[in-house]
């Protein structure tokens, strides 16, 4: 029951119980106390009702408490309960694991040292094996007379003659097969081409002529103590002739690239009559970007000329550059025109789709573009540039297979195979001596760059001089006589040729400033 309804019930009583006996002192007995008493009667019955009725409530909801604390408590203690048991399990988990990992650092300290000791042990092996290996190497060498070089050269000697003889044998097969194989419908085929493509003989020389306007020229080209014709030569890599050649100067160079920018180079020195090292520098490299741009040009043109679109700027650029590309003294780019007419002119006689004949053709030699920066055949060189640059496969094995460094599978591969090999073959289009002296030249120019600070290089007088321009930085005075003789001594190793070679090794350094 609630304190504060006891205490009022116990005032209300006591004012009631007070005025009933003053209302008795006095006697009164009216019916109005009478009546009074009676609602204070009923009134304390009613109070006393409530009163069990509240204490009624509050043990019933102190009772409701309890249970509900009763309750909670219980499933705390489950709770906390099944933490610890869980807590129990992973120390017990814990435990195990530090356990295992102790055994497992025993066993890596265990197997270390069996490793170690295994090692020590294949090293004494080794060592011994390879004395072993010593002495029957020498044993092997007094038996039979020959040190071991000798005996791979003999080895591979034996091979390379055995190989020779499978390959003639090969090259027999295979032309009795093709004979055999052929009729007249192919006959046909190729002597139409033929008639139908009657261009002149592609041939290219190693010399240009550059006219000059008069005989005291000559004498401004070559310059005081001949510092403006040693500037010429050593920025464009050409042999400048000067002799009796009225009004004529004559540029010499196995690279047409090279001799081109030289004869550019030199009209423009000409024209303006201002020669000296300065402004031939200046104006070698202006002509040479000038040339660059006009691959582009070139590639161009050749795709417009045959009607062949989409093709990769790229591809465009590389074809611009077999301008100055010969293949035994036959221009590069013309012979890959030649092959796309030949090529198309076939297939049309076939029913074979020209164009896409006339593509093959005129990309089977792309590869020479680049053939002197990479390894590798130049048929596979160009058809790996083909693929990266999303020609088709069809295109792409074509290119690879004209020179047979894949077999043939599809008819146009077949075509530029035989274009390519109408153009090389027919009268005057090649010219074996010039293709052999430029390799050589090429050869001496690759052996000079093998060397470490080399700048750049240039087979001169006809592969007579080998000029090498180094980096200043790189190499001394001293360094320049010890690379010179070294590179003498590797041409005398790696090539033959008639007379001798002059090796000049220029070391310049320049430096320049500003006045501003």
């Amino acid at each position: 029951m609630d304190p504060t309804s006891i205490i009022l019930g116990g005032l209300i009583g006591g004012v009631l119980g007070g005025l009933v006996t003053f209302s008795l002192m006095r006697g009164s007995k009216n019916a109005a106390l009478v009546k009074a008493w009676a609602e204070i009667e009923a009134t304390k019955k009613d109070l006393e009702k409530q009163r069990l009725r509240l204490e009624s409530d509050n043990r019933d909801k102190m009772q409701a408490l309890e249970r509900q604390l009763e309750r909670d408590y219980s499933r705390r203690r489950t709770d906390v309960e099944r933490l610890e048991k869980k807590l129990q399990s992973r120390e017990s988990t814990l435990d195990r694991k530090f356990d295992s990992l102790e055994k497992r650092e025993d066993q890596l300290r265990a197997d270390e040292s069996a490793l170690e000791k295994r090692n020590r042990q294949l090293d004494q092996r080794s060592s011994e094996v390879e004395q072993q290996y010593e002495q029957l190497r020498v044993k092997c060498e007094q038996v039979s007379g020959m040190t071991a070089e000798q005996a791979k050269q003999m080895l591979l000697e034996s091979i390379e003659k055995d190989v020779r003889l499978e390959a003639a044998a090969m090259v027999r097969r295979i032309e009795t097969e093709s004979k055999e194989l052929a009729d007249k419908k192919a006959r046909q085929i190729l002597v139409l081409a033929i008639e139908k493509l009657a261009n002149e003989t592609v041939t290219e020389s190693t010399v240009s002529v550059v006219q000059l306007p008069g005989e005291d020229m000559k004498g401004r080209i070559i310059g005081r103590e001949g510092r403006n014709i040693r500037a010429l030569e050593s920025a464009t890599g050409c042999n400048i002739i000067v002799d009796d050649t009225p009004e004529a100067v004559v540029l010499s160079c196995f690279d047409p690239f090279r001799r081109e920018i030289a004869r550019v180079a030199l009209d423009r020195l000409v024209g303006d009559g201002r020669i000296h090292p300065g402004r031939i520098e200046e104006v070698v490299a202006r002509a040479t970007k000038e040339l660059t741009e006009q691959t582009v040009e070139l590639g161009e043109q050749v795709c417009f000329d045959l009607g062949i679109h989409d093709i990769h700027p790229e591809i465009i650029r590389l074809l611009g550059r077999l301008k100055f590309r010969t293949s035994y003294g036959q221009n590069a780019l013309m012979h890959s025109k030649e092959v796309a007419y030949l090529a198309g002119m076939m297939a049309s006689e076939l029913n074979i789709d020209p164009k896409v004949a006339q593509r093959a053709g005129l990309l089977h030699d792309l590869g020479k573009a680049v053939s002197h920066e990479s390894e590798g055949p130049h048929a596979l060189i160009g058809a790996e540039l083909a693929r990266k640059y999303r020609e088709k496969p069809a295109i792409v094995h074509a290119i690879a297979a004209h020179h047979a460094e894949e077999e043939p599978k599809t008819l146009i591969a077949v075509l530029v195979q035989a274009a390519d090999t109408l153009s090389a073959a027919r009268p005057g289009a090649r010219r074996e001596t010039l293709e052999t002296y430029v390799k050589r030249l090429e050869s001496l120019e690759q052996i000079a760059n093998s060397f470490e600070g080399v700048d750049r290089s240039f087979a001169i007088q006809a592969g007579r001089e080998l000029r090498i321009v180094v980096d200043p930085i790189k190499l001394s005075d001293n360094e320049c006589s010890l690379l010179a003789r070294d590179i003498a001594k590797k041409v005398e190793e790696d090539m033959q040729y008639p007379g001798q070679i002059r090796i000049t090794v220029l070391r310049e350094l320049r430096v320049s400033e500003y006045a501003k």
